[in-house]
């Protein structure tokens, strides 16, 4: 009950706020964000080992994040530009119905899934930079690539010019 002359709490702060805030998804997406930063911490051998591969556009200037949330998930590593999604899985996850779920909601979304078992990173990184590779070139040029190399028409490079 509100007395008169007492100002109402702010919609961000004031009673209700916390079920609003979750019914927006405004929580889940916080304890994603959060849950993805304690992943990026605690990384498995062969995810580090992938990573180091990945990280810094090493695999031919292609661009790779790790721990990404994706709608409801958290993706191990995500190429936004080849719509590629990479997961780096221990045994626990064979024949996962969670897992197949999830491929379904990726694929849903246009994303193309990876997945390798931990043993095959560790033992054959090689290899699977090679499917990594092939699995962007399937999915077309990069963005940046697709101007390379081309002159720029705003800085009037490559225009011949017409004399009267």
């Amino acid at each position: 009950m509100s007395v008169p002359g007492t100002p109402k709490p702010s919609p961000t702060s004031g009673e209700g706020a916390e079920r609003r805030r979750r019914e927006a998804g405004e929580g889940l997406l916080r304890s994603r964000i959060s849950r993805a930063r304690t992943l990026r911490a605690n990384m498995t051998d062969a995810e580090r080992k992938l990573w180091f591969a990945l990280r810094d556009r090493r695999l031919r200037e292609i661009k790779f994040r790790r721990q990404v949330p994706v709608g409801p998930y958290i993706a191990d590593f995500l190429c936004y530009a080849a719509r590629l999604v990479i997961e780096v899985d221990g045994g626990q996850h064979a024949e996962s119905r969670q897992d197949e779920r999830r491929d379904r909601w990726f694929a849903a979304n246009s994303f193309r899934v990876l997945r390798f078992w931990n043993n095959e990173v560790l033992s054959n990184i090689e290899g699977i930079m090679s499917v990594i590779v092939d699995a962007v070139r399937a999915a077309g040029p990069h963005p940046d690539r697709a101007t390379r190399g081309r002159p720029s028409p705003e800085a009037g490079e490559g225009k011949e010019e017409i004399v009267p």
